[in-house]
């Protein structure tokens, strides 16, 4: 599509640039059905030939600024009402076994439940997600971001080492570890829970919020901690219903065990 900046129609003069292709198929009307005011205004301007590009502009800029905020507006509503809908997600896979370090067990909800669980809701009320990569040698970031019809996208983003337990090779250590920041990511963005975890209102605690959670994950980066054995020494099942009380535990666990290991360099 031609520059309206810079070329003329019909031998207007260069200050009056036609009108975009964007403003013309626009259907300048808003969802009570009364026409757009501001939509109105940009015609009007764009026929005029003593309004010049700059103030041209700075209306187009306008349009943007109120459609952003009503799209956030529309996400913001989209999200209340399929959370409205959305019930506790069933823990449907088990771990359970016993190593040197004594025994591991406890439930989770694999991805595909997660999926089964929210994609039907999600899409009645416009909303749709996907994923996207970053892998830095041995570490992996993903993020989740969560889209509404109407153009607004929020996005929720968790990093990890590869998970090389179970003997897995390089490449299932990448898939699992991309399986679980799936999960949680995307869990995270819609602020689900999982059937059966305790959310710490019996013990009355909040839950950790997004500069403690980042502080653990890198505490757990630094310290090579396992995931699995850390929650179950916390008794959680994952980032989304540790409390705050379980934080300061594990926080307190991995900073001992970082200051051990650097003393145990030391010459």
């Amino acid at each position: 599509m031609n520059d309206p900046a810079i070329v003329a129609e019909d031998a207007r003069p260069l200050t009056s640039p036609p009108v975009p292709e964007e403003v013309a198929t626009l259907p300048g009307a808003n969802p009570s059905g009364t026409p757009d005011p501001i939509l109105a205004m940009i015609e009007r301007a764009a026929r005029d030939p003593t309004v010049d590009i700059e103030k041209f502009e700075r209306l187009m800029a306008m349009k943007e600024r109120v459609e952003d905020r009503l799209a956030r507006q529309a996400f913001d509503a989209a999200i209340s009402a399929a959370k409205g809908e959305l019930g506790p997600i069933v823990k449907n896979r088990e771990v359970d076994f016993t190593s040197q370090k004594g025994r591991t067990n406890y439930r989770y909800e694999d991805f595909a439940a997660v999926a089964s669980a929210v994609d039907p809701v999600l899409a009645r009320h416009g909303l749709s997600y996907r994923f996207r990569s970053e892998q830095q040698g041995a570490k992996l970031k993903i993020a989740c971001r969560v889209s509404h019809h109407d153009g607004y996208a929020e996005e929720t983003s968790l990093e990890a080492t590869n998970d090389t337990s179970g003997n897995k090779n390089d490449i299932q250590a990448v898939g699992s570890a991309a399986t679980y920041l799936q999960r949680y990511t995307l869990k995270l963005a819609l602020g689900l829970a999982a059937s059966g975890d305790d959310d710490g209102k019996s013990a009355g605690e909040a839950l950790i919020d997004a500069d403690q959670l980042a502080q653990v994950q890198q505490l757990l980066d630094e310290t090579k901690s396992d995931l699995a054995i850390f929650f179950d020494t916390l008794g959680a099942t994952g980032f989304t219903d540790l409390n705050v009380k379980q934080w300061k535990r594990g926080v307190a666990l991995l900073e001992e065990k970082k200051r051990r290991a650097a003393k145990a360099k030391t010459p």
